[in-house]
């Protein structure tokens, strides 16, 4: 489950679509409309040619409502570019209706709608699975929701599905212990992380008397007291028909599916409450004027005189601002957007110039929420190496005043316009994404036409709307200050010990999982996969050996581009570890004819965007633009690849940026456990074994970044991919044009991998944390590559295995029955040139003991025992209805076609890989289980607080 998370640089109607895409611990994730007197004919002209440009039609047209004589809204929206269809259920409850003593059971109810129903007694997640469909949930401050993606021809079983849980979900003793352990796990995760805590301390000030002041999860303390009686009551009083929206987005007939809603849903009866929605008093128990007291409709206080200080344990100084800003349906809320882009968005913001550029700060990120009762706007910013959070603070305040006195010009208007529409644009090509749009206007606003009101509103801002909204919420002193300070903190290791004792914890896994239970309590479905028309890309390869694939797509008016460049961390220098990032990290710094902001303005103009990231096998180039906008994203990408400079001042300026991501990332669990795993793993010298430190990043030269770009960065090494709405021919041509004349010369870099061997023991190594909360813990060795025959058999037996956190046999037993996980997961990482298998997880520090040895048991059961063949059927449906669901999302699908053509693999492999997915046998799965699981030779990394090291796991 996504459970929750806070946002940057989305306003409202983008602000859920990022959500369902957040990983599940990442709570620093970068996460309407204005009275105007007449404006100029030169201003309604830039309206008009912006709306033209990007707004061909309304985001709603086509979309249907329909309610319920049970009260269920329901929007439809045909799309009928694949055979799939996503499926969302939104309830008009989140923490906004929660109080102190009951924070997060809204959240904890969202966990226990997956633990099955009264007609269905059995974990949701696994018949979701065996549906193939890629579901999940989450909840937010207005809002909870659950959305599963399928295959057209399981719309139907989808339906069903969610029908009975909004009605019959069962709330048992057993289950709600289990999984508030999950839970406290999950919260334990996010205080790992110094911005969620500094954060929840300073919305604490900004809503003293509302619920937006609590953190959307709840509390540990609140989480571990709920009874059984209260989250019932929560869910009879808020799960309900009326206080629901039905959204249905994808390839179905609107009438048919219609009739099919209300055969399904229409049986459905509204749940009998005692008092009003909205009054969490009243369903939990507590006295009402208490409640009243707290959701005051002075929702917010003034701020204090000085800062909110958190000195704790943690790396890298933070400052943080939040100021109180009106609900989504104030007219000022379109202002406020682009206003932040041009405070915030990209090189030439103007708190980018006045923070990062001067050396003040390493990173600033702000957002605008604006939600159903009130509303924030949020900076953060992470402090450059040995800075002063006080004088960044004023620098901060100083810039922000700078703007309304000095105003904006139209220039930067109209980008950050542009910028802001494009956004909505491009986030809504996907059939999931679109229908998370329009779940989020008609639960927070009420209007699922919104965003289109929205756009029309952003359109209209003019330079004085932003002095005015700045004047009016972000003047001197009405921001809420926070500073984080970073206590003196040593990581030190126990570990490299063998644990035979291991093998003697008092642990006794269930059975496996009874499919045939699964199936028992799956709704009838047609089984028969739709057939997917095989469109193919084009490929092309130029005369210098650049290899190009175009698949024309003219669903929406965008393009997105993927590619890949050989020159990723491999080739690294053992000395100089960090440099072939250094290069894909500096390629937008400037080149023979453009600086870096002339670069970042003609991309923020036409509102794409370009981004090169480094990882071990190569450089991925991930870019996206309007139709009308891809000659300028080719012509810049072909002018970085082959023209860039390198500035020295860039330069020393990415490596100070570079220096606190290290110092920040070396104080996250997660990212210490990673790298001790693969240290532990691969040997010195081995391609995979190195990772920068801040004495290989002070060693690398500008000289050292030119050569490593003039040796690796080749035509003949350089695979780009293209999806979207273009002439085939046309693009060639342009492609040919710009890329024609970058020459190779002599042969490219090469690396041979040494072979490695899996350990002969139990390894452990556990790198301990100061401060704390949440233990992460890596387990595995060296595993296959892309090419090694057992390949897709591997494939099948990681889902049993893990590949799904609640229907897996991990999930089953480590998360679901014992509740000592909130995720775990497993995967087979093949690469090009090698492979490795690992297992992750995130436990309670208490409970990383007992989790590791269940895991070590169930990788002994499988290795022994094999598995059985309707879980291998029932892997192989899911496996091949995931991949259907994945090639309908227009970036997956570009990335797909790329990596294919990477691998060397023949084009066809885009359709053909679910033939041999539906081939690989029993058999051949239990010899893969045999082969590539070894419980009693494995590395186990764990990363935490020191309670690890005292109680010696091993």
């Amino acid at each position: 489950m996504d459970g929750f998370s806070r946002f940057y640089k989305y306003p409202l109607p983008l602000l859920f679509l990022s959500l369902w895409l957040v990983a599940v611990f990442l709570l620093s994730n970068k996460p309407a409309h204005s009275q105007h007197p007449v404006i100029s004919n030169k201003e309604k002209y830039q309206s008009t040619l912006l709306a033209k440009r990007i707004m061909p039609s309304t985001l709603t047209q086509n979309v249907r409502k329909t309610v319920l004589e049970n009260g269920l809204t329901v929007l439809t929206k045909e799309v009928h570019t694949a055979p799939v269809v996503t499926v969302q259920v939104w309830y008009k409850v989140g923490s906004r209706n929660e109080e102190p003593g009951v924070n997060g059971i809204a959240h904890q109810l969202e966990h226990m709608m997956f633990k099955g129903t009264l007609n269905r007694p059995i974990q949701f997640g696994r018949l979701f699975s065996a549906l193939g469909s890629d579901s999940n949930a989450f909840t937010s401050y207005d809002q909870t929701a659950y959305y599963g993606t399928v295959e057209r021809n399981k719309l139907k079983a989808l339906l069903v599905l969610e029908a009975d849980r909004m009605q019959n979900s069962q709330i048992e003793p057993e289950q709600l212990a289990n999984e508030k352990r999950v839970v406290v796990s999950e919260l334990q995760g996010y205080e790992n992380s110094p911005e969620y805590r500094l954060n929840r301390a300073v919305m604490q000030v900004v809503f003293p008397n509302h619920a937006y002041g609590l953190p959307v999860g709840g509390t540990k303390a609140d989480v571990e007291k709920f009874e059984v009686e209260q989250v019932e009551k929560y869910y009879r009083n808020f799960y309900s028909p009326d206080n629901a929206v039905l959204v249905i987005v994808g390839d179905f007939q609107t009438a048919n599916t219609l009739e099919t809603i209300k055969e399904v849903f229409g049986k459905v009866p509204k749940k009998v409450r005692s008092e009003e929605l909205g009054g969490a008093s009243a369903v939990l128990g507590f006295p009402q004027v208490e409640q009243l007291a707290f959701r005051s409709k002075n929702t917010f206080t003034s701020s204090p005189s000085s800062p909110i200080v958190l000195r704790e344990p943690g790396a890298g100084r933070l400052l943080q601002v939040v100021y109180a800003l009106p609900d989504a349906n104030q007219p000022d809320v379109p202002a406020l957007d682009v206003m932040d882009y041009i405070l915030t968005e990209g090189r030439n913001s103007r708190l980018y110039q006045a923070l990062v550029e001067s050396g003040l700060a390493s990173e600033v990120t702000a957002s605008v929420t604006s939600l159903r009762e009130s509303g924030w706007y949020e900076v953060l910013v992470t402090a450059g190496s040995k800075q002063d959070l006080k004088k960044i603070d004023l620098a901060l305040s100083s810039a922000i005043a700078n703007v309304a006195e000095d105003g904006v010009t139209s220039e930067e208007v109209e980008r950050a316009k542009t910028q802001l529409t494009a956004d909505v644009i491009l986030s809504n090509r996907d059939i999931t994404s679109q229908a998370m749009r329009l779940g989020t206007d008609e639960t927070t606003v009420g209007d699922y036409r919104y965003t289109d009101r929205y756009l029309a509103a952003v359109s209209l801002v003019k330079p004085t709307d932003i002095v005015a909204v700045i004047n009016k919420y972000l003047k001197k002193g009405a921001g809420t200050v926070g500073f984080f300070e970073p206590t003196q903190k040593q990581i030190t290791e126990v570990g490299d010990k063998p644990d035979s004792a291991q093998t003697t914890e008092n642990f006794s896994p269930g059975a496996p999982v009874l499919l045939s239970e699964v199936m028992k309590y799956l709704p009838p479905v047609d089984l028969a996969t739709d057939a997917i028309a095989q469109v193919l890309p084009q490929e092309f390869k130029f005369t210098n050996g650049l290899r190009l694939l175009l698949l024309p797509d003219h669903s929406t008016p965008t393009v997105t581009l993927s590619g890949h460049i050989k020159a990723g961390t491999e080739f690294d220098p053992e000395d100089k570890a960090g440099l072939a990032a250094f290069v894909a990290d500096n390629l937008l710094n400037g080149t023979k004819t453009k600086d870096d902001l002339t670069i970042a303005k003609l991309l923020a103009e036409r509102g794409a965007s370009l981004d090169f990231h480094s990882y071990r096998e190569g450089v991925h180039i991930e870019g996206d633009s309007l139709a009308l906008d891809l000659p300028i994203l080719l012509e810049i990408l072909a002018d970085v690849v082959k023209n860039s400079t390198f500035p020295a001042k860039e330069l020393e300026l990415h490596r100070q940026q570079t220096l606190t991501d290290l110092q920040q990332e070396l104080d996250e669990p997660s990212e210490v456990a990673r790298r001790v795993f693969v240290q532990s793993i691969y040997p010195k010298k081995h391609p995979l074994h190195t990772f920068p430190t801040e004495e290989s990043l002070q060693q690398i030269q500008r000289q050292d970044v030119i050569d490593f770009k003039a040796k690796h960065y080749r035509p003949d090494t350089t695979v780009l991919a293209l999806v979207g709405d273009f002439d085939l021919d046309k693009v060639r041509s342009l492609i040919k044009n710009e890329f024609g004349n970058w020459e190779v010369s002599g042969q490219a870099p090469t690396l041979k991998y040494p072979p490695v061997s899996t350990p002969q023991k139990i390894v452990n190594v556990n790198p301990v944390l100061p401060g704390k909360a949440q233990a992460v813990t890596y387990m595995g060795y060296t595993g296959i590559n892309r090419y090694d025959p057992r390949f897709h058999a591997a494939l099948v037996l990681n889902q049993i295995l893990g590949g799904d956190t609640l229907s897996s046999r991990l999930g089953a037993e480590v998360r679901d029955r014992q509740g000592l996980s909130y995720g775990i997961y497993s995967s087979f990482q093949a690469g090009k040139n090698a492979g490795t298998f690992l297992i992750e997880m995130q436990t309670s520090p208490e409970d990383s003991r007992k989790a590791i040895a269940s895991t070590r048991q169930i990788l002994q059961q499988i290795h022994q025992q094999g598995v059985t063949a309707l879980e291998v059927e029932t892997a192989k449906r899911t496996l091949m209805s995931n991949y259907n669901v994945l090639l309908a999302n227009p970036e997956e699908l570009t990335d797909r076609i790329l990596m294919n053509e990477v691998y060397g693999l023949d084009k066809g492999e885009l359709h053909s890989f679910t033939d041999k997915i539906q081939k690989v046998s029993l058999t051949q799965v239990n010899q893969a289980a045999r082969e590539l699981l070894h419980p009693d030779k494995i590395v186990v990394v764990t990363a935490g607080p020191s309670v690890l090291a005292e109680k010696s796991i091993r």
